[in-house]
């Protein structure tokens, strides 16, 4: 069986009643300051957690990204695939806000609150703990004397109990001695009623000190209460902004319910379910398979060769005074021609345009085409338009 607890004997000399027992109340000040200085700290560890979390969580993406696209996926599993990659690099980006929150908003908001709510004054501390104990030490100081003086007077008359008794003893020893004369038992006699008298004195001076005690006892205690109150009122203040700290900080960490995260998730849900074989071995078919636009073999027109000049040559050439055309001659292009430098002309197979200058010793005559382009054209890629 469990033995019953039982409070110390000396319990009642730690109430808070008692003299220089408001200390711990003082000092809680104290502690709320450096447990501000500890929730900062916890929290900015937890900061750095997030931040090499969300580092880790890029890392880990970017790897495998590139790995992914080497592979033999495609199609909507690949997009699915890819997705996974997308979703983390967005995580990472929300835990690295939720570390760059903790930080600047947190940690700066708790460090501002605490300047503000901890003053110090200079050489006492912080000046509510200085204020704190000058209150309750002056409102202790007249209850405490009142109480070594009743200490004073109880111990005078516990000792005058003690003497009486002693008296009280020796008397009762002389009576029941035969053998002791009758002066000598009166002396014993009056020595026990000397103690008595005095311990009566004593005991009267007791009560009158007690009395003393009890009725300024209502005064002392309303005082205490006052200063108590007081100090509860900022310890009040204190627990309130920490709570308050502590729902923010949790908003922030709990990703459970971040409409951003769920975001996510429920995207790349919808991917992963958007994943089609039907499409995908469809998409195989047109670009790996049977589907594939294929050059099947034909007749193919021939095209008769075109002489390149170099560009200095041309230059020279286009500096000659070769036979210009008054008004020009119509011509339809035989072959389709794309200009490979910036001087010559593009066209298709059938377009009509005018020949404005006579064909030269390399194959090459000038022309302008119906936008208003001039330039050079291999002679017999055209004909003379009817």
């Amino acid at each position: 069986m469990s033995s019953v607890a039982h409070p110390p004997e000396d319990a009642a000399k730690q109430s808070f009643w008692m003299p220089g027992n408001y200390v711990p109340t003082v000092q809680r000040t104290n502690r709320s300051f450096q447990a501000c200085n500890d929730i900062v700290a916890c929290f900015m560890e937890r900061a750095n957690v997030e931040k090499q979390y969300a580092q880790q969580l890029s890392q880990w993406s970017n790897k495998w990204k590139s790995i992914a696209e080497s592979r033999p996926l495609y199609g909507s599993l690949m997009t699915a695939w890819q997705s996974f990659f997308t979703s983390t690099d967005r995580l990472s980006s929300l835990h690295a806000s939720i570390s760059q929150a903790l930080v600047t908003e947190e940690g700066a908001r708790v460090k501002a609150w605490q300047k503000e709510t901890f003053p110090k004054k200079i050489f006492c501390g912080f000046k509510e703990s200085h204020t704190n104990t000058t209150s309750f030490s002056r409102a202790q100081r007249p209850w405490s004397k009142k109480l070594i003086k009743l200490d004073k007077v109880r111990t005078a008359y516990f000792k005058s109990c003690q003497r009486e008794l002693g008296a009280l003893e020796k008397e009762k020893q002389s009576n029941e001695n035969t053998a002791m004369s009758e002066e000598k038992k009166e002396r014993f006699k009056q020595a026990r009623e000397k103690a008595t008298e005095e311990k009566e004195k004593i005991r009267d001076q007791y009560e009158k000190t007690l009395e003393d005690v009890s009725s300024y006892t209502p005064r002392y205690m309303e005082e205490m209460e006052a200063i108590f109150d007081s100090a509860q009122e900022e310890e009040r203040k204190r627990i309130s902004f920490l709570k308050q700290t502590f729902l923010s900080i949790h908003r922030h960490l709990d990703v459970t319910n971040n409409e951003s995260v769920k975001a996510v998730y429920s995207e790349l849900h919808q991917t992963l379910m958007a994943i089609d074989e039907q499409e995908d071995l469809k998409w195989w078919k047109n670009n790996h398979g049977p589907g594939m636009a294929t050059d099947w073999p034909k007749i193919k027109e021939w095209v008769p060769p075109v002489k390149k000049l170099k560009r200095k040559k041309r230059d020279q050439k286009g500096k000659e005074s070769n036979p210009v055309m008054i008004g020009g001659v119509k011509v339809r292009a035989v072959y389709e021609y794309v200009g490979e430098e910036g001087d010559e002309l593009s066209f298709k197979a059938g377009e009509v345009f005018l020949k404005v200058e006579e064909e030269d010793d390399q194959g090459w005559c000038r022309g302008v085409l119906s936008g208003g382009k001039e330039g050079f054209y291999p002679a017999n890629y055209v004909e003379v338009a009817e």
